[in-house]
């Protein structure tokens, strides 16, 4: 028999929460086949098989929360676990025949007896939670099979055991607001507590500050209008904006390397390389996989590599080295139709570039002239512990300038 353990996940990631079991008790499985689906704070991670055979035990519920290296269910291997596997439950039932039968050597009451199949049917965490907050393991409620997981621990209180005086909001838990106005109550999944987590931090710890311009977009979309079909011919991937945008930015950076950097205590790390996060938006909240050395791609590469990291994005296949370590990065609200923002850095870094909506305005041309443009507010967020003012305003105009003009673009990104 093998153990189904929780797996190092990567850096800082020390727990995930069981999203979704693929397989059911009884059930067989060979080498490889994916038996769980894990949710972290950056990803969701597939656990599979190590060996063929019968999935004998399920310890921990989908929604539970578990650490690195426990185990999560027992796997019986070879032929041989068919048969076993029935007869997982019957391994109980000699508790239940010791009770009835007064012989064996312990002489208290059956009161010990119970107390036993509770500690017992209690997961270690949830034992070592109910010592720390005094808590008997009897007065708390248990799965649908009789376990205790440290879930159900921490959502013990020490009402007195009666119910019937409020039926009403344990039949539904959704009503959460004024009597007669509904309201939905749903817990956040991991990702989606995570990211709050961050952003709150980000706010408290930087000295936060945005500064804001404005893009003629006119060079960009006449270079796109014209080049676009015989890109796509060439490249097998569409030319849009985020390559220049790419671009510009890495062009920027080297101009204005603080931007590129963060904060280590009292030390700042200045980064000599360009890994420019992308911010995109998944069904479990967003997420923003690494374009690595962009400096170094064409921009048919960054395209190509934006579009399959979105992908992957999309469909919660993204690895976890895809998310990690990041110097700078772009958020388009603009794809939703936010005409201005103010974005969140995404620590450690120290700097963020927000795109916008694109939309016709007028321009000025000289005194007597104006004309419509396709015009895009652009907003740079960053932190002013080690970024000044006017070095945050200079990179953003530097950044406009060269989309202004795109074929700078292939001399400074």
């Amino acid at each position: 028999m093998s153990e189904i353990t929780v797996p190092a996940m990567g850096e800082s990631i020390t727990e995930g929460t069981i999203f979704k079991w693929h397989v059911k008790e009884g059930e067989a499985v060979n080498q490889g086949d994916v038996l769980l689906e894990l949710e972290t704070d950056k990803v969701n991670l597939e656990i599979s098989a190590e060996e063929s055979g019968v999935v004998e035990k399920i310890l921990r519920n989908e929604g539970d929360t578990v650490q690195i290296g426990e185990v999560i269910g027992r796997l019986s291997a070879g032929g041989e676990a068919a048969a076993a596997a029935p007869s997982a439950p019957a391994k109980e039932e000699p508790k239940a025949q010791e009770k009835a039968a007064p012989a064996p050597a312990a002489p208290s009451a059956p009161a010990p007896a119970e107390a036993g199949d509770s500690y017992l049917a209690a997961s270690p965490a949830a034992r070592k939670l109910a010592r720390e907050q005094g808590i008997d393991l009897e007065q708390v409620n248990r799965d649908p099979k009789g376990r205790i997981f440290q879930d159900n621990v921490k959502n013990h209180t020490e009402a007195p055991a009666p119910r019937p005086s409020a039926p009403a909001p344990a039949a539904a838990p959704a009503e959460v607001s004024q009597p007669g106005k509904p309201a939905e109550r749903t817990r956040m999944s991991r990702r989606r507590a995570t990211i709050a987590k961050r952003l709150v931090e980000a706010q408290h710890t930087a000295a936060m500050l945005t500064t804001f311009n404005e893009v003629d977009m006119t060079a960009i979309m006449d270079v796109r209008k014209r080049r676009k079909d015989a890109f796509k011919e060439k490249h097998e991937i569409g030319l849009g904006f985020m390559s220049f945008f790419t671009k510009a930015v890495v062009g920027a950076l080297k101009k204005f390397p603080h931007l590129n950097a963060e904060i280590d205590g009292e030390d700042i790390i200045v980064k000599k390389y360009y890994d420019i996060g992308i911010a995109v938006s998944a069904k479990e909240g967003l997420v923003v996989p690494v374009v690595r050395d962009a400096d170094r791609l064409g921009f048919a590469e960054i395209e190509k590599e934006i579009a399959s990291l979105a992908s992957k994005a999309r469909n919660n296949s993204l690895a976890l080295s895809e998310l990690q370590g990041g110097t700078f990065t772009i958020t388009n609200g603009g794809t939703f139709g936010s005409l201005m923002s103010t974005p969140i850095l995404n620590a450690p870094q120290v700097g963020i570039l927000g795109m916008h909506k694109i939309q016709l305005r007028p321009v000025a041309i000289d005194a007597e002239r104006s004309e419509n443009r396709p015009m895009m507010y652009i907003a740079l967020s960053y932190d002013h512990r080690i970024v000044d003012g006017s070095e945050a305003v200079r990179f953003l105009v530097t950044v406009k300038e060269l989309l202004e003009d795109p074929e700078s673009l292939l001399l400074e990104g």
